[in-house]
This record gives C-alpha cells, sequence and structure tokens, in this order.
C-alpha cells in the first residue's frame, strides 16, 4: 500500500475511533448496574472480535501459501496473528478491568467466555516461538502454515462451543446487540468498525515494514555480490521477531 494511501487509512481510523468512543462516552445512556465503568464494553468487546476475525484470517492466509507455495502469504499470516495476538493483550487487560469493577474479581475462572479467550490467546502466543525454533525457512514457513490453519480452525469451534454453554455472567454480545437501545448500538457499531479499521492499518504498516526490510536486505545482498547465492535459497519470507 502507498504512502498516501495509509496516511487516508491512518486518518479514517482516528477519525472513527474517535468518533465512536465520543459516543459511547457522551451519547450512550449511562448502566443502570454498572454505571459509567460499562462503557469499557465499546472497547473490550470489539477489540475482542476484531482479534478472533484476525486469527482466522492469518489460517486463511496460511491455507494460501500451502496452496500456492508463495512466501507472500506466509508473510501474510503471520503478520495477521502477530497483529491479533498484540489485541489480545488489550482484550485481556479491559476485561479484567471489567471484571474488577463489575464483579469484585480481576477474573471468573467459572466464566467460559473469558477462560475460552485466554485458551486462544495462549494457543497464539506459542505461534511465534514455535515459528523461530525452526532455522530452516522453508519448513519453519510449512511448519507455521499448519499451526495457523489448525488454530484457526479451532476459534470458531470454541466459539460455537460457548455460545453453546450455558453462562449467567458475561454478556451475549450478539444476542443483545440488536436489542441495544438505538444510541448505544450506534456507537457499539462505530467502534467495532474503528477496531476494524485500526486491525488493517496496523497490517498494513507491518507488512509495509516487513517489505521494507527485505528490500532493503536484497540491495545489500547485491552490493555485496551475494545475490546469487541468495537467489537459490528457499523462498519462505526472512521474518525477524
Amino acid at each position: 500500500m502507498h504512502g498516501s494511501r495509509l496516511r487516508s487509512l491512518s486518518a479514517a481510523t482516528v477519525v472513527t475511533l474517535i468518533t465512536g468512543f465520543s459516543l459511547a462516552a457522551f451519547v450512550a445512556p449511562m448502566d443502570a448496574d454498572q454505571g459509567f465503568m460499562q462503557k469499557i464494553f465499546y472497547l473490550h468487546v470489539p477489540m475482542a472480535i476484531v482479534a478472533l476475525c484476525g486469527f482466522v484470517f492469518g489460517g486463511i492466509c496460511a491455507v494460501m501459501h500451502l496452496r500456492t507455495n508463495e512466501a507472500k502469504w506466509d508473510l501474510r499470516a503471520y503478520v495477521a496473528i502477530h497483529v491479533s495476538v498484540i489485541l489480545g493483550v488489550g482484550v485481556l487487560l479491559t476485561g479484567a478491568i471489567w471484571a474488577k469493577a463489575s464483579w469484585g474479581h480481576w477474573w471468573v475462572w467459572d466464566e467460559p467466555t473469558l477462560v475460552s479467550f485466554l485458551i486462544i490467546f495462549l494457543l497464539y502466543a506459542t505461534y511465534t516461538p514455535l515459528r523461530f525454533s525452526i532455522e530452516d525457512r522453508e519448513k519453519q514457513a510449512r511448519y507455521a502454515s499448519v499451526f495457523a490453519i489448525t488454530a484457526g480452525a479451532f476459534v470458531p469451534l470454541n466459539f460455537v462451543a460457548v455460545r453453546a454453554a450455558t453462562s449467567l455472567v458475561h454478556p451475549r454480545t450478539f444476542d443483545s446487540a440488536g436489542n441495544l437501545p438505538g444510541a448505544m448500538r450506534t456507537a457499539f457499531l462505530v467502534c467495532f468498525l474503528g477496531m476494524a479499521l485500526l486491525y488493517v492499518l496496523l497490517w498494513q504498516y507491518e507488512m509495509a515494514h516487513k517489505n521494507t526490510v527485505a528490500q532493503l536486505r536484497s540491495l545489500k545482498r547485491k552490493l555485496a555480490g551475494d545475490d546469487g547465492l541468495r537467489s537459490r535459497r528457499s523462498a519462505a519470507p526472512e521474518l525477524q521477531v
């Protein structure tokens, strides 16, 4: 993505997030039980949904890598999972803050929605160390793709299992979103759009960074006269942690 398009996407992301959080803070009505603290819902829930969708997106990119054996798909899967893990940290932190304010505890272990997200997060937290424990880049990319596909398939299965469970604590976002008052629903949808744009923006920036670094390394190798040796190596991307 060109610099001008990245700047436009950045501006759209900032405007959308500011609009959404402003609607949540000043327009959406106050929750009768939780008060102002309930408004963390507009950050926590969109971030969680986008993070989970990002994990699935990484699995789709991994499928394309195994089908085409093109290094660009492996790089896209890696970046997609990396960004989702970062958002996952935000989900766990905001969830702990919300739990403490609402339930008096930083964590509720018998709540399936919370625990299931933690399991998914810990699963993907092993992706990067497992990937870079393999020195051969071709094997690294192939094994990482298998991991991403398997874990990506686990995300929707886990979601369905949690939906089937009986939960008396955690709110059902998709059950209640359509029943939210107009101002609350509008604020939630705008915040969700802003978080989705933020994910795309972070993904694009990291992709641009890694592609630029790869091009610089290629130029350095050409200047050093090592381009012929490199061309005979694996086509897998030279990723760095």
